[in-house]
Formats: C-alpha cells, sequence, structure tokens
C-alpha cells in the first residue's frame, strides 16, 4: 500500500495519513462502524456491500527456511502430511485462504504454531520452525538473500486479488475523493514502476 500512497502525499503534503495493519476480520470491523475511507483486502468480505479497485495479483507459495533441503522439482499435495506448517491468527485473509485450500484437497496437516503477523511467520520460517503458505509479495529480500526458499508444490501458487473496497455509497471527504481519483488514474503507472518483477514472477 505504501507503494500506492506515496505519490499521492508529495502531491499534497497537508495530507496527514492513518495506515493500520491488520487482520481481516478488523478490517470488516472497522468498514461496518464506518472508521476508515478505504481498506485493502485479497479476500472481500461477504456481509458487507463495497466498492472497490483492483490494485495487485496476490500469490500465496508454499516457502520454507534455507536450512532444510527440497529436491524434487515439483511435491504434490502429500507434502502437508509431512512438514509442520505455521498459520496466520483467526481472522486473517491468508489464514482464509490457505484453510479453504487445505480443505478442499482433503488435507490434514500437524499444525506448528499460530502467529498474529506475516513478518512474525516470516522470521519463524527463517530460524526453522516450520514452514508457510505466504503471499509472495512481501518475501522478495528474503529470496534474493536465500534465507528463504519456495517449495514447488503442484498447483501453486494459490491466487486472489488485492483490492482497494470502501462501503457503498461512503459520502467522501475531498481529500478521500481526490484520493480515488488519483487511485484509478495512476494504479496502472504504479505497478508498473513498483510491481513490474511481481507481476512477470
Amino acid at each position: 500500500m505504501p507503494y500506492f500512497l506515496s505519490g499521492f502525499l508529495k502531491q499534497h503534503p497537508g495530507v496527514e495519513l492513518v495506515l493500520d495493519v491488520t487482520n481481516k476480520a478488523r478490517v470488516v470491523e472497522s468498514l461496518e462502524k464506518n472508521e476508515v475511507d478505504f481498506s485493502l483486502v485479497s479476500v472481500l468480505p461477504d456481509k458487507l456491500i463495497l466498492e472497490s479497485v483492483e490494485l495487485l495479483q496476490n500469490k500465496l507459495y508454499l516457502v520454507a527456511g534455507s536450512v532444510l533441503a527440497f529436491d524434487k522439482p515439483e511435491y504434490d499435495k502429500r507434502i502437508f502430511n509431512e512438514l509442520p506448517i505455521i498459520f496466520r491468527e483467526e481472522g486473517s485473509g491468508t489464514r482464509l485462504v490457505v484453510e479453504k485450500y487445505l480443505e478442499k484437497n482433503e488435507i490434514s496437516i500437524q499444525k506448528k504454531m499460530e502467529l498474529t503477523s506475516n513478518e512474525a511467520v516470516k522470521q519463524a520460517v527463517i530460524a526453522g520452525l516450520g514452514c508457510s503458505i505466504m503471499p509472495w509479495i512481501g518475501l522478495k529480500n528474503e529470496l534474493q538473500l536465500g534465507e528463504l526458499q519456495i517449495v514447488p508444490v503442484k498447483g501453486f501458487p494459490l491466487k486472489s486479488t488485492w483490492n482497494m473496497v470502501w462501503l457503498k455509497g461512503k459520502a467522501f471527504s475531498p481529500v478521500a475523493t481526490a484520493f480515488l481519483q488519483y487511485i484509478k488514474s495512476e494504479r496502472e503507472k504504479i505497478k508498473q514502476k513498483s510491481f513490474d518483477w511481481f507481476e512477470k514472477y
């Protein structure tokens, strides 16, 4: 989200921003209570009537620390029966996508631990505490440094879409209106400039 904000804030230096990074359950609550102008979600809430702008693909891969060895060009879903898996907490959009995949494929896993942020999960995976299914967008540096590796699994990556959403019919402030116009007009340029590596992967 910062890449979609920076240009707008440079154009409007007097604008004050509050950005809350939290899980999907809290995002839905904030939307319901009309506490926020916009939210960024990868799984659209079912019970709210929303409008949205699509920003980016969300691709999730099985990742492991560099201490583990994976020698096959591709694994099938049975690999999840053998690995300790680190989960995001209940209410997380990533957790929801992962649980749907596991249920659809009738996979039972040995849950290792549950953590409350992608950064915490990432550090636990790097430390060798287990593997996790994580959004690729937050792994670039660790993959380049060799701290993490993508485990090739048939059917992966799991895909969803990052959407900027707001309540249908919401009365926007002039600043929020200007930001929405900015996103609609500049999002493709921002994607090409800042996320070209991600879109091609």
